[in-house]
């Protein structure tokens, strides 16, 4: 699997269909998801191909608020996190391949529906004109990050939760991982934040909590605030990263980014808001912005990570309101060559 910071094809993405997420048709929460997610699908088009998946009869309303190159596309939905239903694409001697996961709605959970988006990746690939192998492993994109030179940052609360993949060890793991990635080695961090656990968290994924940006070095969250839980989490987690190896046996540098200053929203609940979850797309860096004083810093530390990007802030919290964040919403077509 090529690294996210390669030459791109094209992004993928789903426009947000009626649901207990976003609400019923013509509500205005739907509404305003919509125009969440367009306003990240338009701005990755200033920089490269996107192609807007929305569902059947929902075509009409999406082309109403993307740019005109904005391709839609129609396919059922049941949700709008292209980067967990979505494939996996990965080069091999043919051209590109699209991994296809076994998807279950994060491990089965009881609010989530998957019987639509279980199929989305193969009908992706199709689209996109390339093959589709289906993987016997339950695993979602925003589960997994690779560096592109074989090594594969894993979370065991995700790959190893019952509800995606019962009676399957690490090691059992790492043999499906490898072989659908290309990958060698696999670095596996012990959990996620910890919002991420609630009754509509993902379990773990690793997109809100590392993420490499070039290889051997990788980016971490890290929560300043020792009154937040993820305070003792994200320190572990970046000094287990710092004492990792990759898969060409180089000590892992570690970028250190300080979460947002909020720690909680209007409920109480400790938010997991993180500018991990940024997609790194042709000349750009779409990065979660929170109007917050940290906002500036994390975007210069991505500018200093990419220079070759512009770096560009697009409000993220009504996206990790309904769930996730903007690398959540996004899926990278590699290009072939």
């Amino acid at each position: 699997m090529p690294a996210e910071w390669t030459r791109h094809e094209r992004t993928w993405m789903a426009f947000p269909p009626p649901n207990d997420t976003f609400g019923e048709d013509g509500s205005p929460s739907l509404a305003h998801a919509r125009r969440l997610w367009t306003d990240v699908a338009n701005t990755i088009a200033r920089y490269e191909p996107v192609t807007l998946v929305a569902g059947i009869g929902q075509g009409a309303a999406a082309k109403a608020l993307v740019r005109p190159e904005v391709t839609v596309v129609e396919l059922p939905l049941d949700d709008a996190w292209l980067r967990d239903s979505g494939p996996t694409f990965v080069r091999d001697t043919t051209g590109l391949t699209a991994v296809d996961w076994v998807f279950n709605g994060w491990g089965g959970q009881e609010w989530a529906s998957w019987e639509r988006d279980d199929q989305v990746a193969r009908q992706v690939a199709e689209l996109a004109g390339h093959p589709s192998r289906r993987s016997r492993l339950t695993m979602e994109g925003g589960g997994f990050h690779v560096d592109g030179e074989g090594t594969v940052l894993l979370t065991e609360t995700v790959q190893l939760d019952p509800g995606r993949n019962p009676g399957w060890t690490a090691a059992d793991v790492e043999v499906e991982v490898h072989a659908q990635l290309g990958t060698t080695s696999a670095i596996w961090l012990p959990r996620g934040l910890t919002r991420d656990y609630d009754e509509f968290g993902t379990r773990g994924h690793v997109d809100l909590v590392a993420s490499f940006v070039r290889p051997g070095t990788v980016a971490v969250h890290v929560q300043r605030n020792r009154a937040h839980p993820d305070y003792d989490v994200t320190h572990e987690i970046a000094e287990l990263l710092r004492t990792s190896t990759d898969a060409r046996g180089r000590r892992l540098e570690v970028i250190e980014i300080a979460a947002p200053t909020v720690i909680e929203d209007d409920d109480g609940r400790p938010v997991d808001y993180s500018y991990i979850n940024h997609y790194v797309a042709n000349d750009v860096v779409v990065l979660c912005g929170f109007d917050d004083p940290n906002d500036a810093a994390a975007a210069e530390a991505l500018r200093a990570a990419y220079p070759d990007r512009t770096v560009e802030l697009v409000d993220a919290r009504g996206i990790f309101a309904c769930g996730g964040g903007i690398h959540c919403i996004t899926q990278q077509q590699p290009a072939a060559g």
